[in-house]
């Protein structure tokens, strides 16, 4: 019996672990797409187009189309899903 509770205690230490892990890396990434875009569509029009940090970065039109185009393929994704649940279930009910 104590081995099982050894074993389970250690399961759950090791998925908690995985878990932070992940969610910090989550947390990581989010932050910094967060700041790379705001530096890029708050502060970069107020900087002079002759600065050397201009070529960090890409035009401005994409500072629009980039959110545009992942909105749309979330919005097709998340359709698709729920389609693919919806048809799933129909063919439970048969």
């Amino acid at each position: 019996m104590a081995f099982l509770i050894t074993v389970c205690t250690s399961e759950r230490v090791t998925m908690e672990l995985a878990d932070r892990t992940i969610g910090l890396l989550l947390t990581v990434t989010s932050l910094s797409i967060f700041t790379y875009y705001t530096f890029w569509v708050i502060i970069l029009p107020l900087v002079d187009t002759d600065h050397f940090v201009h070529k960090y970065f890409l035009p401005q039109e994409y500072a629009i189309l980039i959110p545009v185009f992942v909105g749309m393929a979330l919005i097709c994704l998340l359709s698709m899903f729920i389609g693919y649940v919806m048809l799933k279930s129909k063919k439970k009910k048969a």
